[in-house]
């Protein structure tokens, strides 16, 4: 048993003895290996020493770590939002056809008496146009002008955004104020206004929604990038651009290439050569400040600008801009000449609602308007007040030409028109003054009054219940004795005036100027008689055609017809603005020949017109605020209004002189080339009055004498007497 058993401790101890012996076998050759290596293993321990060096390698690399791990996460997470947002307006965006017009308001095309264009409301578009429709040139201006790496980016362009940010600060402005280094896409992106729909809840008008579209923040631009690039994934590049060219705004109303080649030179986009596409590409920048109508030369100038960056980028040759510069674009006749400004804003403002101010479609509108007219009008107004008015005066004047039956040709509502401006011929209520009384004989005419009928201008003194007496005087501070009603309206005598009302009744006087078409709150004294109730001019001159059409009120209208674009079928029109009878055709026939007297001998003199009858009146209000002359031809009725804005009184003019002047210098331009008709009117026999029988004998010497002054026949006493007992007297 001790055999076995030392024999197993034995083994474990020879085991362990090995294991030991080896070990300490390994231990000593290592350390004598260790003793034999080179004196070359030194650096190993002098760089594990140098703790600084350490530190500093740590620390970048610690950093670099924390960079790289922040930055491919946040890069990451970017770029899955980027994704998300892109996919989010992909999904928005709606079909290409939808976007080519998105007004929420439509546009009113107005046409002349001959067909022809001649004013523009609304943004006017047009009619969509592509890549492929439009002239080449055009394409290769816009791509010139606005983005010439357009065909080769993805939707934005840092290179671009980087330099207009430099542009910008180098200009004193921040960031993103001023340039804005948009690529096309970007500007479609603004354009679409990032796909948020206009809401009245939000903004008060189209215009302000646009606006705030067109802010150029730091959000904004953000959020330019991902709808860009949704643009550029879901159209190609062809179709990007024929959403900008359809959605640009280029000034004067135009929405879109087509309805500003149209509204400025009169044709269709595809017909555009070189130095028209430029002018147009040219306006994008600024399309109110640069457009031609504003300023032909500077819109030029800038269309010099746009050839120079086509020629540069290849797509012109040199004889295309030696051309182009030689022949700049100008504008077509009707772009150039804005006439009858007045004229349209009455229209848009007269009309149907629902078809003019706030239409949402596209309405062509056939009118009354004659160019030819209007012309007329202006070169009037020029020629007197360069003529016969002191520089510098700040007096306006009105002026409306119509036909009998209550067709407007021309209108000028001031002397510097403007659109949306204040129109003096429709929107200026003025006291009448005298040209009120036409209207009183009207009513003395159809209540048995005669031409011939006597009546006195003496001195005459109302009392007004409240307001006490009230005594009339003519404008030359004169009486004149007994007169005649043709003389009392020719010399414009007030005193016979207000005997004739208050003999009818004001009542009828009133009934008769409402029924004519003066609408406006009449006087209630007896000032009524002598124009002392407002109006303004384009109800005036269309109540005095009332009397030439025979005696029935007119309403003056300017539409003839009215469509929508593209539909052929008018939607209501009219041929006649004549309405209700008022006076019999005998009245208005006799007191057209009264009104000739004005102008043949009376205070209208300087109406006259060569080889035509002309019929009118003057009127000229107290301290001589409003002036006036309205009278017509057998073919026209034309009122003339002359005034201060303020109401200040005018100096030295009166209703029959620069008023009648520029009346007569209107009239015949517009009946230049016309044949002359008589006037529908009838000359009433003048009475015959028989002396009384007088005895064989002669008379006594007492009556055989001269009278005095004053004294009258005893048949001038006897008419004395039964007008005394009508009309009264002093």
């Amino acid at each position: 048993m001790s055999g076995t058993g030392g024999s197993g401790r034995k083994l474990v101890a020879e085991r362990r003895a090995t294991k030991k012996s080896s070990s300490t076998a390994g231990q000593s050759k290592a350390r004598t290996q260790r003793a034999r290596k080179p004196k070359a293993a030194k650096p190993a321990r002098a760089h594990k020493g140098n703790i600084f060096v350490r530190l500093i390698t740590g620390f970048v690399t610690l950093i670099w770590r924390v960079v790289w791990g922040v930055t491919w996460r946040l890069g990451a997470t970017l770029a899955a939002i980027l994704l998300l947002a892109t996919g989010y307006y992909y999904t928005t965006l709606p079909p290409l056809d939808e976007m080519l017009d998105n007004r929420a308001r439509g546009s009113v095309t107005m046409l002349d008496d001959t067909g022809s264009v001649f004013a523009w409301r609304g943004e006017t578009f047009g009619g969509a146009v592509t890549t492929e429709t439009v002239s080449p040139h055009l394409v290769n201006a816009i791509v010139a002008v606005e983005d010439r790496r357009f065909f080769s980016h993805l939707g934005i362009s840092p290179r671009g955004i980087a330099g207009a940010i430099r542009s910008n600060i180098q200009a004193g402005r921040s960031a993103f104020s001023g340039a804005g280094g948009s690529t096309i896409t970007q500007q479609v992106a603004k354009l679409l206004c990032l796909g948020v729909p206009f809401d009245t809840e939000i903004w008060p008008s189209e215009a302000a929604y646009e606006e705030d579209c067109r802010q150029s923040t730091l959000w904004r631009k953000i959020q330019e990038v991902p709808f860009a690039f949704a643009l550029e994934a879901k159209f190609s590049k062809n179709e990007i651009l024929t959403i900008y060219m359809n959605r640009a705004f280029l000034g004067a109303g135009a929405r879109g290439f087509e309805a500003a080649a149209q509204r400025y030179f009169g044709r269709s986009a595809a017909d555009l050569g070189p130095s028209e596409a430029a002018m147009l590409a040219g306006l994008l920048p600024a399309p109110s400040l640069l457009a031609p109508t504003r300023n032909l030369l500077r819109a030029q100038a800038r269309a010099s600008v746009v050839i120079g960056l086509m020629a540069e980028q290849g797509y012109l040759s040199e004889h295309e801009v030696a051309e182009a510069r030689t022949f700049p674009a100008t504008l077509s006749q009707q772009a150039e000449v804005q006439r009858g400004i007045h004229f349209a804003d009455w229209l848009m403002q007269s009309g149907p609602g629902y078809l003019t101010r706030q239409t949402t479609e596209d309405v062509i509108m056939r009118t009354t308007f004659t160019p030819q007219i209007q012309t007329a009008i202006e070169e009037a107004i020029d020629h007197v007040f360069s003529t016969r008015v002191r520089e510098g005066s700040q007096a306006e004047v009105a002026v409306v030409v119509m036909s009998a039956d209550g067709a407007v040709r021309g209108m000028s509502g001031g002397r510097s028109p403007s659109v949306g401006g204040f129109n003096r011929a429709t929107q200026a209520m003025r006291q009448t003054g005298s040209a009120f009384k036409p209207f009183l004989f009207a009513a003395a005419l159809e209540n048995g009054f005669e031409p011939f009928d006597i009546v006195e201008d003496a001195p005459l003194t109302i009392n007004i219940p409240g307001s006490g007496a009230w005594s009339p005087r003519n404008y030359d501070n004169r009486f004149h004795g007994f007169v005649t009603l043709t003389e009392a309206l020719a010399r414009s005598h007030n005193t016979p005036a207000v005997r004739i009302s208050e003999a009818m009744g004001r009542a009828q006087v009133r009934e008769v100027a409402n029924k004519f078409g003066l609408h406006s709150d009449l006087a209630e004294g007896p000032a009524l008689a002598l124009g002392a109730s407002e109006a303004n001019l384009l109800e005036m001159t269309a109540a005095y055609a009332g009397i030439l059409n025979g005696g029935s009120a007119v309403q003056p209208y300017g539409i003839e017809e009215l469509s929508l674009m593209g539909d052929p079928t008018p939607l209501f029109g009219a041929s006649s603005g004549i309405g209700e009878r008022v006076i019999s055709e005998n009245s208005a026939r006799v007191l057209t020949w009264m009104m000739t007297r004005v102008v043949a001998e009376g205070t209208g003199t300087r109406a006259r017109l060569d080889g035509w009858q002309v019929a009118g009146k003057t009127g000229t209000t107290q301290a001589a605020r409003d002036a006036w002359f309205i009278g017509f031809t057998s073919d026209y009725v034309a009122g003339v209004w002359m005034g201060y804005d303020d109401n200040s009184p005018l100096q030295g003019v009166t209703g029959g002189g620069l008023p009648a002047e520029i009346w007569r210098e209107t009239m015949a331009r517009v009946h230049r080339g016309l044949s002359p008709r008589p006037l529908p009117m009838t000359e009433p026999e003048r009475p015959v009055f028989e002396p009384p029988q007088q005895d064989s004998a002669p008379p006594p010497p007492a009556q055989s004498q001269p009278q005095a002054q004053g004294e009258g026949s005893s048949f001038d006493d006897t008419v004395r007497g039964i007008l005394g007992s009508i009309f009264g007297g002093n």
